[in-house]
């Protein structure tokens, strides 16, 4: 992980523009998923982490939902393959940890499979269609 980076855990509230930003480039924008499909009243109920870039730029984001979910990943595609998602991931399951939680567990998108099997995720069942995109669940105990 680049020092520079720095993530940052808040509330809704407090990180909805940069988290709202990565996640229209990511998701609305490159994916073309529905504007409508991304966002939903469980933001103002997870704690949300965001990465920033030496030059305070929000360049990544992720949630933890109160049930042990984490969803919304999403790395701007110049800030992937440096380690950003990977913290973003870590810094989640460490507060589901502190919170009493045993396990997580969260919907990737095929594409992103082998990211989290990394991160010791296991999957479960079949893929699934979700937003137009084929997802498999996965789970990992803390």
């Amino acid at each position: 992980m680049n020092p520079e980076i720095q993530i940052k855990l808040g509330e809704w509230s407090e990180l909805q523009a940069d988290a709202q930003a990565v996640r229209t480039a990511v998701f609305v924008e490159e994916q073309k998923i529905p504007a409508e499909l991304e966002w939903d009243v469980m933001d103002a109920q997870c704690l949300h982490a965001v990465a920033y870039d030496a030059q305070g730029k929000a360049i990544g984001t992720g949630r933890l939902l109160p049930d042990g979910h984490i969803g919304r990943m999403a790395v701007l595609n110049t800030a992937r393959n440096c380690g950003v998602g990977a913290e973003i991931l870590r810094q989640l399951m460490a507060q589901a940890k502190i919170r009493g939680m045993y396990a997580v567990q969260l919907n990737a998108q095929i594409s992103a499979e082998l990211f989290y099997q990394r991160e010791g995720f296991h999957r479960e069942g079949e893929l699934f269609m979700e937003a137009g995109i084929q997802h498999v669940h996965m789970n990992k105990t803390l």
